[in-house]
């Protein structure tokens, strides 16, 4: 984990991309300092986590979890007869898990540097309390994401390929139909991949979504905040930093201030998670 100093940092943005995200107004936001993962939580991690707890995750236990057409097998592909109408590249897989990313067919042995895929919130928040740690709030989560820089839109700045190296994994080419895989991956990449922002931590945008502690809200008060933690209840929790699959095109969500959503026992092929602490855990 990485010591994340307290401060004060403007959360938001007042030039949203996306508006019915809620990305604004940008606010003033105090935070006492707290400790955060350096990268996302791996397969291995995960593994350890079931290994010593016999955890089933949510997708295990429903049976299926949504996959990305794009990595399924043709196999796979035509024993699937429903899609997500607003989104038809999202199906719901048969027996998709963390150990079996892209259904059945497919493991992890080649990934387990890999951010573990298809937790829910909820097996988030196991993972987290089994290594003493939390799931960080959605106002932590954008103040690591920054790295010491103020009103920028990535972690590193505002041009998003520096020099023409590539800082994040998303998706390059045309969305869904055409991944060129310019940055190395067409799927997740190792959780260490790329450069590391200001305070040393790395994939804050792209790679994985990574679940945060808050309910969901879009309205929020342009008054400055003090270690807040979202509204008292809601229906969806906050993702943030985007994935492999973004792409500005459609889903313009790898910069610190874009958000999303999804309801606590939801998984998907993009979908990770990192933990935080207000103290360094002991080791497990």
């Amino acid at each position: 984990m990485v010591a994340i100093p307290g401060g004060v940092f403007t959360m938001g943005t007042d030039e949203p991309e996306i508006r019915q995200d809620g990305e604004g107004p940008a606010r003033r936001v105090r935070l006492n300092g707290f400790y955060m993962d350096q990268h996302e939580v791996s397969n291995q991690d995960f593994e350890r986590f079931v290994n010593a707890t016999g955890y089933l995750t949510e997708a295990e236990k429903f049976g299926d979890s949504f996959v990305f057409e794009g990595m399924l097998s043709e196999e796979v592909k035509s024993e699937i007869h429903q899609a997500v109408a607003a989104a038809p590249w999202w199906l719901p897989v048969k027996g998709a898990n963390w150990k079996h990313p892209e259904g059945p067919d497919s493991n992890i042995f080649n990934r387990m540097d890999h951010p573990v895929l298809h937790v829910s919130w909820n097996d988030a928040v196991a993972f987290c309390t089994w290594a003493g740690k939390r799931l960080p709030t959605e106002a932590e989560w954008e103040y690591s994401c920054r790295g010491g820089l103020e009103n920028r839109l990535f972690p590193w700045g505002n041009k998003l390929q520096p020099k023409g190296q590539h800082y994040a994994n998303i998706w390059q080419g045309v969305f869904p139909s055409n991944n060129t895989a310019e940055d190395g991956y067409k799927g997740t990449a190792p959780v260490t991949a790329f450069p590391p922002n200001g305070y040393g931590l790395y994939n804050m945008v792209g790679n994985a979504w990574e679940w945060t502690l808050d309910w969901w809200a879009v309205q929020h008060s342009a008054e400055e905040a003090h270690n807040p933690t979202g509204p008292s209840s809601g229906t969806d929790k906050v993702k943030k930093g985007g994935s492999y699959m973004c792409h500005k095109s459609y889903c313009y969500r790898y910069r610190c201030a874009a958000r999303s959503q999804n309801t606590p026992d939801s998984s998907a092929s993009n979908l990770g998670f990192r933990c935080a602490a207000d103290a360094l855990p002991e080791l497990q």
